[in-house]
């Protein structure tokens, strides 16, 4: 296999503490502790690193980025090694002080999550009170601040019903970009799919809602639409194929292909303290694994759509077949995707289930 091309990003998960206790988090059911954190030192050698591969882009993130102190400088840092930085924050940490900070460090662009546009739903969702209202304040501030603005709509069955109140959301508080996000089921997400997943009919209205919105809104606001894989015909090319342009780090200074790799108990992750990210992006075992199209089990090889979707997402695979060099269920060429489309009918066609929130020792 010829070495691969530089990633495009890196998204920097800086920590796994979050105020926050959303319940579809993205962040691996074991969380890490705070005294399990990069410190500040590491993470800039992190990022002269990447910018030395010819990464383009660095997506602060966590867990709640805005816990760690040493934001600004993380920043300032990339920044002076020519790196584009993006916050992706739940935004009740901040003030309008800091935001004028972090753009005066060089900060380009911040996404903010909002769990719902109706407060009380919002609040119960995110599981921390006043949260939603404090998330319109800092939109506020990011705009006056000059930053663009991207919100970040995570949607399912009990906020899909507001989804038009959702864009009108973004359009008022002046979002450049709405990304309306379906769950995606992995992690602490999998653990509460029956309480997430939508029917068919709210995944097509909100489809229909969608659709309508980016021609009235055309120059107005860019919306992006996740579906659920679980009513998909094909498979999402995930992370646009694993090990191809994008590479995540986890607090603890793990380098993985995507957010969720760490669901695969076979792989083993490699850290910045034991090899270099570039040899890592390029030799890693983990890295290797699902790159390109040699690993791909026959269905997937011979298929005309295999350096389309790069077969699809492996963490998905696992979680519903466990073997993550299966065909992605979420193929309709998959033996196993009728079951997967009537499993999520099912479970969407029955009571919700109380959530099991995002919390350390929360996930029994």
């Amino acid at each position: 296999m010829s070495a691969p091309d530089p990633p495009l990003a890196v998204l920097a998960e800086l920590t796994h503490r979050c105020p926050l206790q959303c319940p579809y988090c993205s962040n691996p059911v074991d969380l890490e502790r705070a005294s399990s954190e990069l410190d500040t030192a590491t993470w800039c050698r992190v990022l002269d690193e990447a910018a030395e591969m010819g990464v383009l882009q660095v997506h602060f993130s966590g867990g709640e980025p805005t816990v760690r102190k040493d934001l600004e400088e993380l920043v300032r840092h990339a920044t002076r090694g020519g790196l584009y930085s993006n916050l992706i924050t739940a935004g009740v940490l901040l003030d309008e002080a800091r935001i004028e900070a972090l753009a005066a460090a060089g900060l380009e662009h911040v996404q903010l999550s909002f769990q719902d546009s109706e407060a009380a739903n919002a609040n119960r969702i995110g599981g921390f009170r006043g949260g939603h209202q404090k998330k319109h304040q800092v939109a506020r501030w990011v705009r006056k601040a000059g930053l663009p603005l991207t919100v970040n709509a995570v949607v399912h069955r009990q906020n899909l019903d507001h989804l038009e109140d959702i864009i009108e959301m973004a359009v008022a508080l002046d979002a450049e970009r709405l990304e309306v996000a379906h769950v995606q089921y992995y992690g602490w997400a999998l653990k509460n799919r029956a309480a997430f997943l939508p029917t068919r009919a709210q995944l097509d209205a909100a489809t229909a809602v969608v659709a309508a919105a980016r021609e009235r809104l055309k120059g107005t606001l860019v919306i992006d639409y996740v579906v659920p894989d679980y009513y998909a015909r094909w498979p999402k090319a995930c992370m646009g194929g694993w090990g191809r342009h994008f590479l995540n780090i986890t607090p603890a200074g793990k380098v993985l292909p995507c957010h969720a790799a760490e669901s695969i108990p076979s792989l083993r992750f490699d850290t910045v303290a034991e090899r270099p990210l570039a040899e890592i992006w390029a030799q890693s075992e983990a890295f290797q694994r699902f790159r390109g199209t040699d690993w791909m089990p026959e269905l997937c090889h011979s298929c005309a759509r295999r350096e389309i979707d790069w077969g699809g997402c492996r963490c998905q695979a696992f979680a519903l077949t466990g073997d993550a060099a299966n065909t992605d269920p979420a193929c309709q060429l998959s033996s196993l995707h009728e079951g997967v489309y009537a499993l999520a009918e099912r479970e969407a066609g029955a009571p919700p289930p109380a959530f099991t929130y995002r919390r350390i020792g929360g996930a029994a």
